[in-house]
Formats: C-alpha cells, structure tokens, sequence
C-alpha cells in the first residue's frame, strides 16, 4: 500500500506540474508585417513589407497584394483579408508599396510593360524572388492581386511575367497595356474613361508582345468591377475579359453563369469549374469600392489554396459598438489629399489609441464645401458632401487596441482642396494627425 501511495503521489505531482506549464508557459508571439530591405533589384525605390503566418507551410506559396493610389502595403495588409486568410491557409503575402508622388504604380512606361524592362515590375517580382529564397517559398505557387492601381499592375504582372504567376485577381482594373503612355504621364484618360476599345486579337497581342518568345503557360486570371464605377470605368471589364479569354484561346462565350449574390454575376470561360482559365465577377450598383467584404477569400479560392465550397456565406456588417462613456479621445484620425484639376482622394487612417477593441465603427466628419464623393474603398459613404458618416464594411469591422485601419475616397472639387477639420468615431472626438 505504502508503494502504491507513492506511485499515486507521483503521478499527481507530474499532473501538477503539466498544469502549471499548460497555464503559465509562454505563448507564440503573434505574427506581425514587418519591413523588408534590400531584397534585390529595385529600380524605382519600392518599399517591401511581408507578412509570414504562425503555421506557414512548409514550402509555402506567395500572394503578392497591390494597393491602390495613394495607399500602401501596411494599409492594404489593415484593410483587407489577405493576412487572415495567410494565417488560415498557411500562405505568404507580400505588401509592396509605391513611392512616387501618389503613391500610384507604373503601369504606363514602355519599361514596366515589358519583361525585365525596368521600373516596379522589376521590384515587385525582386520581393518574390526574396521570398522564394529566405523563406522556401514555392516558385509555382506564386500569385498576385490588387486593387484599382493595384489590379492594373495585376494585370501588368500576369503579362509581362507569366513565368513568375500563376493566376491574378484583378479588383477594378484595365486590361494589361490599356494605361500604356509615351509622353512621360502616368495617367490615360480615354483608358480610364473605358474608351479604349480593341478586339480580342488586339489586346491579345499587346500583351504576349510584353515578352517576345515566351511560349510556356499563362496565368489564369480573375477579374472584379463594379458596374457603377467612375474612376477606372466598367467598359474595361469587358476588356479584360476579351484579352485574358484571346491569351488563353478560349471562346469569349461563357462556358458557365451563376450569381453568387444577388447583385453578382459569374461568368467562367474556358472550363466550368474553380480552376476556368479566366473568371470574371460583375457587382450591379457598386463604384470603385472593391474588394468588399469575403471577395479576398474568392481569390484565394480562385488561386487555389483554400478549400470548401467557392462561394463564401453573405457576411452582415456589424452593428457598431458604442464608444464607453468617459473614453473620448480614445482615437486618432491621419488625413492625406491629394488633389488635381477638378478632383481629389482623401485617404484616411483609423488608429485606436484606447485600451479595448473597437467592434464595428462610424467616422463622421464634415467635407468642405464643393468636395462631392464619387466612389470610395474599404468604407461605405453617405451622403456625398457635407457632413458624411462612413461605415466599416464587413472585413475591417474590428480595430484592435494600437491597431488601425486604412480607408479612402475619390471626390470631385469646385477649387476647394481642404481638408476636414474634425472626426469623431461613435460619437467620440478624434485626434487629427
């Protein structure tokens, strides 16, 4: 008996001690975006962030994620999905970030429309080689997305590189080549404007021409537009659709339709199914507003690495929560514009410099006079001018604690460039940055 009790003390003091660690062991720090320097030829001064899940796979795969104009890569990583989906899927995903005056991407030189031509191209597929190396990325699983300068340069990189991608998802772009320019400007108009109107053969060519000789497979690709859009205009959707359709050379007659939401259609050409060489996604009623809430996680379903059904659940946008009594303050609001002739955007970022997350969120403030909104991102706006709320869409929800969110408009002006004076976020003033 004596014998047994000291085996059964033995066995509850290692029961003891396995609970005592269980309880007060460290846990793994959180993954985090962090910088990145001198990963390799950089013509043009990129800027490189990356952001490397806990459970990253062994030989993991690469997104690459392109932000808008006047964004960057930390604002695309708070204002979209990719790094939580990275964190579910196991995959890597790298930020660039434009430097140039308003922060848009070269998708218009001679040099970024050809293969090792030069300019942000060379940086961005330099990020990817990075990775490849330092982290045992998977050279065939590399894939890009963007939106709006982002989704052009989508569209640049799966022409100029198909080599290096695998697939794209494009979220309110124009087909590759379309911004092209000799005269040294980074902006075209009638390429904006969906006036640029060529055959499926022509823009066809313009972008096998981007890398004479290639004659290994192409990037499957996905693209996204609202039919509302007024900045890069829905008659360049059509356009996508007839190039990517011409390189893969499939029929432009869809080989399948559906409607994932209401006011979504589907088409997939070349094949039924998630792996169609080309997918494309009309949203009825919606401006230059992409990627809205689950969209991200149809591209990385697209690209392949996440599986279950492909149409995600409609996701409610939640109710904001009320700032506590007694914590005003408890925010910080930093407001860029960026002006031209007779327009602007307004980019906007939401810190949370109180002690407790934020569960869904309001900013008010009111726009001087002759500034109307026209599309907006990663927010919801209304009404237009005066004094506008806007409202977190269904994947930027939550602001943790010293975390923030990156949101954004495109506005018309009668000369009145200034910026608002003054924020609150449910109901409480904000610090102006």
């Amino acid at each position: 008996m004596k014998v047994l009790a000291k085996v059964l003390g033995a066995v509850a003091a290692a029961i003891a001690l396995m609970v005592t660690w269980l309880v007060y062991a460290p846990s793994a720090p959180a993954a985090s975006l962090t910088e990145v320097t001198g990963f390799g030829t950089n013509p043009s001064n990129l800027r490189m962030h990356l952001y490397v899940p806990n459970n990253v796979a062994a030989r993991p795969p690469i997104v690459v994620a392109v932000h808008y104009c006047t964004g960057s890569g930390p604002a695309f990583y708070s204002g979209t999905e990719f790094a939580s989906l990275a964190d579910r899927y196991g995959f890597i995903v790298i930020y660039p970030s434009a430097t140039r005056s308003g922060n848009c991407f070269d998708v218009s030189s001679p040099q970024a429309l050809r293969h090792d031509g030069g300019s942000d191209p060379v940086g961005i597929v330099s990020m990817v080689r990075y990775v490849e190396q330092r982290h045992n990325g998977d050279p065939a699983q590399v894939y890009v997305t963007g939106a709006s300068s982002g989704a052009m340069m989508t569209n640049v990189l799966l022409g100029a590189y198909p080599d290096v991608f695998k697939a794209g998802a494009a979220f309110m772009g124009v087909p590759f080549g379309c911004f092209a320019t000799t005269d040294g400007s980074s902006w075209n108009s009638a390429c904006a404007n969906g006036q640029l109107i060529k055959t499926a053969q022509q823009w066809g060519d313009q972008a096998r021409a981007a890398y004479p000789g290639y004659s290994g497979s192409r990037p499957r690709m996905q693209v996204w537009h609202g039919t509302e859009d007024s900045t890069l205009r829905y008659p360049n959707f059509g356009e996508e659709i007839k190039q990517w359709t011409n390189v893969h050379g499939v029929s432009q007659t869809p080989s399948f339709t559906d409607q994932p939401q209401p006011n979504w259609t589907r088409t997939r050409y070349g094949g039924s199914g998630v792996n169609a060489p080309v997918e494309a996604i009309s949203i009825q009623g919606v401006g230059h507003s992409l990627p809205l809430g689950g969209q991200a996680e149809m591209a990385i379903r697209f690209f392949g690495l996440a599986g279950g059904p492909t149409t995600p659940p409609t996701t409610p946008t939640p109710t904001p929560t009320p700032t506590p009594p007694g914590t005003p303050g408890a925010c910080r609001v930093t407001y860029t514009v960026n002006a031209w002739n007779s327009g602007l955007t307004g980019a906007i970022t939401i810190a949370n410099t109180g002690d407790s997350a934020i569960n869904g969120w309001s900013l008010v403030f009111t726009l001087p006079g002759g500034q109307t909104i026209t599309s907006g991102w990663n927010a919801s706006y209304a009404p237009t001018s005066g004094q506008v709320t806007a409202r977190n869409a269904g994947y930027n929800a939550a602001i943790a604690p010293n975390g923030s969110v990156g949101v954004g408009f495109q506005a018309t002006h009668t000369g009145n460039t200034a910026e608002p004076t003054a924020f609150t976020l449910n109901g409480a003033a904000c610090t102006v940055a």
